[in-house]
C-alpha cells in the first residue's frame, strides 16, 4: 500500500474537499426517505438537516457569515438554524441538488481549508455511520483535518479534548502529544476529536476514558 500524501497546500486541501463531497453525494443518491429522516450523530439533526447544514458551509463567504452571525446576536445555533432553513430543499431530492451544486465550491466563512475539509470528514461520518455505509474518508484527508484539531481549537473544542494524550493513528502517519496513549483508526481518532464519544468504543489505550469523558457534552 502506497505512503499517504501529506496535504500542505490549500489546492490540495481544497481539491481533498471536493472529493469527499462528491463520495458523500454519491452515497446520498442510495437513500430513501426513511434513511434522509434518521437521527444523525450530529445532536437533533436529521441526516437531511445535515446535508443542509454542508451546503449552507459551502456556500457562506465571510461577509455573509458575518451577517449572519450577527443578525442572531451570535447565537451559533439559531444563525445555523436559519442558514439551514435556508439551504434544506422542498424534498430529500431537492437537499441533494442542492448539495450536488456546491460539490466544488471553495467559497468559506474562513481560509482556515483543513476546518472546511473537516467540516465534510466529520458531518459526511455523522451521516454513514448511524446508516450503517461503510465509505470511509481519505487517509490523507483524516490525517489533515486530525492535525488541524490536534493543533487548535476552532469549529470544535478538538485540542481542549486531546490535552495531556498521547494520539496514534493504527492505519497512518497522524500522532501527536505525550501522555496516555490513545490508539485507533484515523476516523476514530478524528471523530472523537470532534466530540462523537460513539467513536471512543473503535479505540484503545489508557488515554481512551479520558478522551471519552470529553466527548460527553457539557
Amino acid at each position: 500500500m502506497p505512503e499517504p500524501v501529506l496535504l500542505t497546500t490549500r489546492d490540495e486541501l481544497w481539491a481533498a474537499v471536493h472529493a469527499e463531497r462528491a463520495a458523500l453525494a454519491e452515497d446520498l443518491a442510495e437513500l430513501d426517505d426513511d434513511e434522509w429522516a434518521a437521527p444523525s450523530l450530529c445532536g437533533r439533526w436529521t441526516v437531511e438537516e445535515v446535508v443542509a447544514h454542508l451546503t449552507t458551509a459551502a456556500s457562506t463567504g465571510t461577509v455573509r457569515w458575518i451577517t449572519s452571525i450577527v443578525g442572531a446576536r451570535f447565537d451559533a445555533d439559531l444563525h445555523n438554524a436559519r442558514r439551514l432553513a435556508e439551504h434544506r430543499g422542498a424534498t430529500p431530492a431537492e437537499t441533494l441538488a442542492r448539495f450536488r451544486a456546491v460539490v466544488t465550491s471553495t467559497r468559506a466563512a474562513s481560509g482556515h481549508t483543513p476546518a472546511w475539509l473537516g467540516e465534510v470528514v466529520v458531518h459526511g461520518q455523522d451521516i454513514r455511520r448511524p446508516l450503517g455505509i461503510r465509505r470511509m474518508p481519505s487517509i490523507e484527508s483524516l490525517t489533515a483535518v486530525a492535525t488541524f484539531y490536534a493543533s487548535r481549537d476552532f469549529t470544535v473544542n478538538s485540542r481542549k479534548a486531546v490535552a495531556g494524550l498521547r494520539l496514534k493513528a493504527a492505519d497512518g502517519p497522524f500522532a501527536h502529544g505525550d501522555g496516555p496513549l490513545v490508539r485507533g483508526p484515523s476516523v476514530a481518532l478524528t471523530m472523537a476529536m470532534a466530540g462523537r464519544a460513539t467513536y471512543c468504543d473503535d479505540l484503545d489505550g489508557p488515554g481512551v476514558p479520558t478522551l471519552r469523558d470529553r466527548c460527553r457534552p457539557r
